[in-house]
């Protein structure tokens, strides 16, 4: 009975309620405006071919065969050494940091004009492997952990969690090699700013193997599709499951609530871009591990308190990963889908996105970062999704909701309301634990805060490869993105799922074919540094 009076107090829709009168308030009419261009863009980056009866979208095909590859190829680098990722996180190989290596000194050319290189590959970079690995972290560990795991399970069933784990492991070894290529074709101008990311190792590697329109166009089009990327899945799916968990914890009302909250997001988040990675840098590497405390705290004393059920969700994982429940559209391929295509928009292996990040690290050695990027895929998505999933599962075993039975984002709840995203994952931590609701509200506002921040400086980057480094050029994206903050907490889930999920996804097309071409320089870049440390 007690579910039954939480579905009162939690079941209002995932954004503002809306006005009982017939005119529209400017939440709504935002997202009747937004909703059209969302479902296009959509459609158009997840076309799928058909395979054996199953419609399965070409992005996925190539995030996972392209994983799969990397895995191979670097001898299952993902578990051979996640020891030597800790270590070089924990700083264990930082002498080698003192006599670096001098390579040959490179030109590189932007659009036929000469620009800043890597002036001294010893010292060159902005900050140390564990701020660099929490800001990259900070912009995958987020709301994909929380609201998209309900959005797997919703979809897919307990099934998806598993092919969540898997994707989440073959990323590790994709999260390496687009890591060790950020910090290997990176640029660093006189005054020591780093600029990095695809689009650096696109248009300057693929120049270097010959193929340097193609390296132009990849670069160009990634840096499109990264700045659009800042704005969706970076910005306005943050702000929107934070403001979703606000009217709800608060019961807020009224027609513009979200774009007040949004409003509230944009200013805290302004503040602390304006001050460039080294300030997100200080700030993530503060908010990130007490989020992860925060939240991965609540969630294994939920589990633990219920210790004796977590073998019966863990075998329901495995039964319905291959034989899901009539209900799931799809069957089997279908929860296969929604695991892998919710651990890319969560972890981000294959989009480049973290690269950016970690390209700003000072080190000398381009294979030391690919080492500690290969970590975020397993933080994020081996560990804190799979906690969120077994939670949500453990709360559902009673059936409060019906796995398959979604529309527009929500799954129907027992009652016959629909509740979807982040407040599926409110109702399981309150049934656990009264209370413990609010603490999920703190870390989605801080997830979706450190997320916001993070993001920001990858649109930046992209934006500036594009428009070029003058400060009218960085205050216009930076206004821009604060708007898309203002605009995510305005429109409904489903349009923001729509459009986050699919330009995430996009940045796959032109990062994936750089990586398959330049994989031979990181097997080199990480022989020269296993090298080093087996000498120490």
């Amino acid at each position: 009975m007690g579910k039954f009076l939480l579905y009162s107090t939690l079941c209002i829709p995932s954004n503002a309620i809306l006005a009982s009168t017939s005119e529209k308030g400017l939440d709504e009419k935002i997202n009747e405006a937004f909703m059209p261009f969302a479902v296009w863009w959509e459609n158009l980056i997840l076309a799928e071919v058909p395979i054996f009866g199953h419609g399965i979208p070409i992005i996925l095909i190539i995030l996972i065969l392209g994983a799969l590859f990397f895995t191979v190829y670097f001898g299952f680098i993902n578990i051979r050494h996640f020891s030597t990722a800790i270590q070089v996180v924990r700083g264990k190989y930082d002498e080698l940091e003192k006599t670096p290596p001098k390579p040959k000194p490179q030109v590189y050319e932007v659009e036929g004009d000469l620009v800043d290189t890597i002036k001294d590959e010893g010292h060159s970079g902005e900050v140390n492997h564990f701020q660099a690995l929490a800001t990259a972290v900070s912009g995958t560990v987020g709301l994909g952990n929380i609201a998209m795991v309900a959005v797997a399970i919703s979809f897919g069933g307990p099934g998806a969690t598993f092919w969540m784990i898997l994707a989440g492991l073959l990323g590790m070894s994709t999260k390496f090699v687009e890591c060790t290529l950020g910090v290997k074709y990176r640029d660093i101008d006189t005054d020591g700013n780093v600029y990095g990311g695809p689009m650096y190792y696109l248009s300057r590697g693929l120049k270097q193997r010959g193929f340097s329109r193609l390296g132009k166009f990849l670069a160009s089009v990634f840096a499109i599709l990264c700045v659009g990327a800042s704005f969706g899945g970076g910005n306005a799916f943050q702000s929107n499951q934070a403001a979703s968990q606000i009217i709800e914890r608060f019961g807020l009302t009224g027609d513009a609530t979200g774009s007040i909250i949004g409003l509230v997001f944009a200013i805290l988040a302004g503040i602390v871009i304006i001050g460039g990675i080294k300030r997100i840098a200080k700030v993530t590497e503060k908010v990130v591990p007490f989020m992860a405390i925060l939240y991965v705290g609540a969630a294994l004393f939920i589990i633990f308190s219920k210790i004796e059920w977590v073998d019966d969700a863990f075998a329901l994982i495995l039964k319905e990963a291959f034989t899901p429940e009539a209900t799931i559209s799809g069957g089997f391929v279908g929860v296969m889908i929604q695991g892998f295509r919710r651990a890319a928009f969560s972890n981000e292996a294959g989009a480049g996105s973290a690269a950016i990040a970690h390209s700003a690290v000072n080190t000398s050695f381009p294979a030391s970062e690919g080492l500690v990027g290969l970590l975020e895929p397993f933080i994020d998505t081996v560990l804190v999704c799979t906690m969120t999933a077994v939670i949500i599962i453990l709360f559902n075993m009673d059936g409060v909701f019906v796995y398959g039975n979604v529309v527009e984002g929500q799954a129907l709840m027992a009652d016959g309301s629909r509740l979807g995203g982040v407040n599926i994952t409110s109702l399981a931590f309150e049934n656990s634990i009264n209370g413990s609701s609010w603490v999920l509200m703190a870390a989605v506002c801080l997830f979706a805060f450190s997320t916001i921040l993070s993001w920001s400086y990858y649109g930046l980057q992209a934006w500036k490869y594009l428009f070029g480094r003058s400060k009218i050029t960085d205050l216009t994206y930076k206004i821009i993105f604060l708007l898309f903050t203002v605009l995510g907490a305005a429109i409904t889930l489903d349009a923001v799922i729509k459009f986050s999920d699919a330009m995430i996804l996009a940045l796959v097309f032109p990062n994936m074919v750089g990586l398959l071409i330049l994989f031979p320089y990181v097997k080199k870049e990480f022989k020269g540094y296993m090298h080093l440390i087996s000498k120490k």
